[in-house]
Formats: structure tokens, C-alpha cells, sequence
């Protein structure tokens, strides 16, 4: 706001009013009335000018937003000179942009994969058999790692009747117990949780190689659970059975 301040003030007791310097009573533009404590003085306040200057100093902050906003947004990163990938280059002797990767190097994500342990395959085929023995210990890691990553869809006994299958496929996964799955080698299970078999995605990054052969392991133990006969049972325990039986 701006103000003009004109003082008035009497001379040697006249009734006439001078212009002095000091400007002690003061009033509003447009009325008469001296502002509380002034004697000699008034203030005269624009208020038209006042929200010239208001608008002014609103216009001047949102200039400096805009400015701040632009410079935010450039793309200067963005458009900086780069190669596109396989694209051309008059700058390496070869004339490719890409470079070509030293001796040795693997992607990190993808470790070799020789030998058929890490595979499940020997000679392009599935595996007939396991990589390391098979214990009580083995059996029980792959019952649990079962029940937490296969249960959901197969089930817990392998029909692919599991609560995920049943609530959200179209198709539910096959059973373990059919002929086909009973009679494919322990290779095929361990290449299907690697790499994946038709809807299911493969199970690589979740499940390490050992569990997967364990797991394979228990998949066994439950095809056999659920076609085994009295004779499949060793001798030693076909005895406690039949005398159970027999009770």
C-alpha cells in the first residue's frame, strides 16, 4: 500500500493551517477524521493502488512457478545422443554400436547349467533316476516344500483338485496319478518346476535345485501311496500289517 502523508498544523496560534514537517495526526483519504493519537498529520491510503501492487506481486510468484515447472520437466537426460541397441556406429572399427562381451561372461541371473543335475536331463532326456540318495531327510524337505508351493494347486495328495485350481482355472492341472504321469521318469518333474509346463510358470527363482529334486522325490512317494499294493510293502513291515489287520 502506498501512502502520502500531508501535515497541517497552526502558526503562531492563527486560526490559518500551514504545511509542517512533522506529521503527528493522522487520517484516511476521503474522510475527515484523525486516526486515533494523530494531532497534525493524514494519511491519505489508494486502495486502488494497493491491489495493483497485490496483483502484481501474484502474477510475479506464479511467473516464478512456471519457470520452476519448465525447468522440472526438461529432457535433457532423455535426449542426450545414445545408440539405439544393435544400431550402427562410424565410431568403432567394426561399425556396431554394441560391444561385443569379454571371455567368459555369463548373465548374472542364469548360472551354467551342464551337468544334468542341474537340468534334469542326460542326453537331451528326461532323467531315470535321482542325482543323490534319497533319505528320510530328503523325503520330509520335499513334503515340506510340497505343501507350500504345490499344495495350492495339485492338492496335497496330487489329484489337482488344490483350492487355487478349483477357485480360479479353466483347467485344472492333471493328476499325478494317471498312467502317463506315473510312468514318466523323475527328469520330467524336475524340468516342468525349472522351466515350466503349459499355465504353469516355472518355479526356478522360488524353489533351489536340491528342493526341486526333493520335491520330485516326494511326488514319487505320493504315486506310490496311492497305487501301491501289499506287495510293494517290505517283508519286515508286510508282517505288522497283516497282524494288524488281522486284529
Amino acid at each position: 500500500m502506498q501512502f502520502t502523508i500531508s501535515c497541517r498544523a497552526p502558526r503562531n496560534g492563527a486560526g490559518k493551517d500551514t504545511e509542517a514537517r512533522s506529521a503527528p495526526r493522522l487520517g484516511c483519504e476521503g474522510s475527515s477524521t484523525p486516526l486515533q493519537g494523530a494531532e497534525s498529520g493524514v494519511v491519505h491510503v489508494s486502495q486502488g493502488h494497493a491491489k495493483n501492487t497485490y496483483l502484481i506481486s501474484q502474477h510475479r510468484s506464479a511467473v516464478l512457478l512456471l519457470v520452476l515447472l519448465l525447468a522440472s520437466c526438461t529432457q535433457q537426460m532423455a535426449d542426450q545422443p545414445r545408440y539405439d541397441p544393435l544400431q550402427a556406429s562410424d565410431f568403432f572399427p567394426n561399425g556396431s554400436s554394441a560391444r561385443p562381451l569379454p571371455d567368459g561372461v555369463i548373465p548374472h541371473d542364469y548360472p551354467a547349467k551342464q551337468d544334468w543335475r542341474d537340468t534334469g536331463m542326460i542326453n537331451g532326456k528326461p532323467a531315470d533316476r535321482f542325482p543323490f540318495p534319497i533319505d528320510n531327510a530328503v523325503m520330509l524337505r520335499g513334503q515340506q516344500r510340497y505343501n507350500i508351493y504345490c499344495s495350492p494347486c495339485h492338492d496335497y495328495i496330487g489329484t489337482g483338485n488344490g483350492m487355487a485350481a478349483i477357485r480360479g482355472f479353466q483347467r485344472k492341472p492333471p493328476s499325478f496319478h494317471s498312467a502317463e504321469l506315473r510312468g514318466d521318469p523323475v527328469g520330467h518333474f524336475f524340468d516342468v518346476m525349472t522351466n515350466g509346463f503349459g499355465s504353469m510358470p516355472s518355479y526356478a527363482n522360488q524353489i533351489p535345485i536340491r528342493d526341486r529334486w526333493a520335491i520330485t522325490a516326494y511326488i514319487r512317494a505320493l504315486q506310490l501311496s496311492q497305487s501301491a499294493t501289499i506287495n510293494d510293502v517290505p517283508a519286515s513291515e508286510r508282517q505288522k500289517l497283516e497282524s494288524e489287520k488281522e486284529k
